[in-house]
């Protein structure tokens, strides 16, 4: 098979290719760039692989980065872009499961395609458009399925992380896999022990946003590899009611994918904390997932309040996509609507400071101010009393008779 025209992606680096192979070597668009070239997908990276060895490659251009030269990459920087050109390799053993014990450099493109994870990632493009299908990832593409390159089982061994990019391939691409890959990841299920948690949390968020990330997911509950994720062994039951209510082409958010993972796991704003501390997350995610839950699990139960979705602050948006996702039939827009016409939307919106209120009413410094600044924002939340500062500085006036010992 050969390509009529390649994608720009290809064009742009048509010249670095051209140059490896006018110096007598060969060079090849490789990997995602090339399977998503054929599927008509927007290509993220291009990658180019060639028989010249890294000192090589450096020795034919004039600007070259060493970034990853151990394992045989070299950026190649031109007119302002920076092409990734790896040497054809082989790997030795994977002791750790994660990582080569030794990287050989080769000369055949062959070798360096049969490590390669899946088949569909294991095709080549030469300059002039002729695609290399050593191990018919063609065939595989027009069939949807992804299938591990040679034995599904030595793949894994080399790299557990493969069975979760398995998995979330199936939910990106919206393949089946093919069986004796799918059976190989439940027989090594437990591999993924080995993998860092930052590895597992990249593949598992792409899972969740996938086109279909409903198949991935049931796909990944029936391998096992749940039971070798932080937080989620023995959660079968609330991942497949998860996983009921991912849509098909429904993109999602990071914050929308774990905060509606997290309410269907039943967590509280605490539980919530120390399960996304076990994933590695961000704490300004933990704290946008705190806020939504808060007002979440509030829904479940009862109607909220000014003051719960005041709250909720900059997380009400995710908040009520979230909402819109999960089994609740409830009015997200009347909350949003209910939300937009809070007469404030934080602190600083409040007509008085605490230095109006220490000038005005002539109070000492100390934790009073802060109380009654709590006092006022909770009252003009609730539409108690107007945003201003005369009426502010009377309500707080009155309170502070009421409350003399504050």
């Amino acid at each position: 098979m050969q390509l009529q025209k390649l994608p720009l992606e290809f064009e742009n680096a048509l010249p670095i290719v051209q140059k490896l192979e006018d110096a007598g070597y060969e060079a090849y668009f490789v990997g995602g760039s090339v399977r998503d070239t054929l599927l008509k997908k927007p290509i993220h990276d291009v990658d180019i692989a060639t028989s010249a060895y890294p000192e090589e490659v450096k020795t034919i251009f004039n600007k070259t980065v060493d970034t990853g030269i151990e394992h045989g990459t070299v950026m190649v920087l031109d007119h302002g872009n920076g092409y990734e050109i790896t040497t054809f390799r082989t790997e030795s053993s994977y002791t750790d499961f994660r990582r080569p014990d030794e990287v050989k450099f080769v000369r055949q493109l062959a070798d360096d395609l049969k490590r390669r994870d899946f088949t569909v990632n294991a095709l080549a493009v030469k300059s002039n458009g002729e695609i290399v299908d050593l191990f018919d990832g063609l065939t595989d593409l027009r069939q949807q399925t992804l299938r591990a390159v040679g034995s599904a089982d030595e793949r894994f061994h080399e790299d557990a992380l493969r069975m979760m990019r398995a998995v979330r391939f199936a939910a990106q691409l919206d393949f089946n896999l093919d069986p004796e890959t799918k059976l190989a990841i439940k027989n090594n299920a437990e591999l993924l022990q080995n993998i860092s948690v930052e590895r597992i949390n990249v593949e598992f968020t792409k899972l969740l946003q996938g086109k279909n990330a409903q198949f991935g997911l049931l796909a990944l509950l029936s391998t096992g590899l749940n039971e070798y994720m932080p937080g989620l062994n023995h959660t079968e039951i609330d991942l497949w009611g998860y996983a009921e209510l991912l849509a098909v082409d429904q993109a999602h958010t990071d914050a929308e994918a774990w905060t509606l993972l997290a309410f269907e796991l039943g967590l509280t704003t605490v539980d919530v904390k120390d399960f996304l501390k076990l994933w590695k997350q961000s704490n300004e995610l933990i704290q946008t997932i705190q806020r939504s839950l808060d007002l979440l699990n509030q829904l479940r139960l009862d109607d909220a309040s000014n003051w719960q979705l005041y709250a909720t602050g900059s997380a009400i948006d995710n908040a009520l996509s979230v909402l819109k996702l999960s089994e609740l039939t409830i009015d997200s827009e009347r909350l949003r609507e209910r939300y937009q016409n809070l007469a404030i939307h934080q602190r600083n919106d409040l007509k008085v400071n605490g230095k109006i209120l220490k000038d005005k009413l002539n109070l000492n410094p100390g934790p009073i101010l802060g109380k009654l600044l709590t006092v006022l924002e909770q009252a003009v939340v609730a539409g108690q009393v107007k945003n201003d500062e005369t009426i502010l500085l009377k309500y707080a006036a009155d309170y502070l008779q009421k409350h003399p010992k504050v």
